[in-house]
């Protein structure tokens, strides 16, 4: 393994976040402000400011993702389906982990491959065993997930949607 990737490994074990979310989003420009409910995956790193080399050598690597500056920390950010599935899993499907990291990626790459599977598709037309996967490798990834608590702000949502799909 080259000195850089290695350094990157480093990186990905110690500030990285291998994310799964079920988000409610708000279309408040249009009537009746609709709202809409998906699954998102998201790769993010967060580090301090003097980090952004480090940063730029892994969005080089990976060839997709997004840095962004805020007042204390950057953050490299990959959110498209596509680069996840295609650049971020591929990548990372090499890589030695830490084990925590390790079982967080594998979790989250099953997941990654489900949203994809369905990509473009309204959760009302998804098969109902994907919906309950992604729903059960959320709780499995916050269980182990170092001081955080549950966080399944919508999960009635979720639940409310998954007894409607067909099997």
């Amino acid at each position: 393994m080259s000195l850089q990737k290695n350094h990157t490994i480093n990186l990905i074990n110690k500030e990285s976040c291998f994310d799964l979310q079920f988000r409610r989003d708000v279309r408040y420009e249009r009537p009746n402000q609709p709202a809409y409910y998906r699954w998102k995956a998201q790769f993010v790193i967060t580090s301090e400011k003097g980090a952004k080399k480090s940063l730029e050598e892994v969005k080089n690597i990976l060839g997709c993702g997004k840095i962004y500056f805020g007042k204390n920390q950057i953050r490299y950010l990959v959110q498209n389906i596509d680069d996840l599935y295609n650049s971020v899993v591929s990548f990372f499907k090499e890589q030695e982990f830490s084990e925590n990291k390790k079982r967080d990626f594998a979790l989250w790459s099953e997941a990654v491959g489900v949203i994809y599977k369905n990509k473009r598709k309204s959760l009302a037309v998804w098969k109902k065993k994907d919906f309950q996967k992604l729903m059960g490798i959320q709780k499995l990834m916050q269980k182990y997930k170092a001081k955080k608590q549950p966080n399944f702000k919508w999960l009635s949502e979720a639940e409310s949607i998954v007894r409607i799909l067909k099997a």
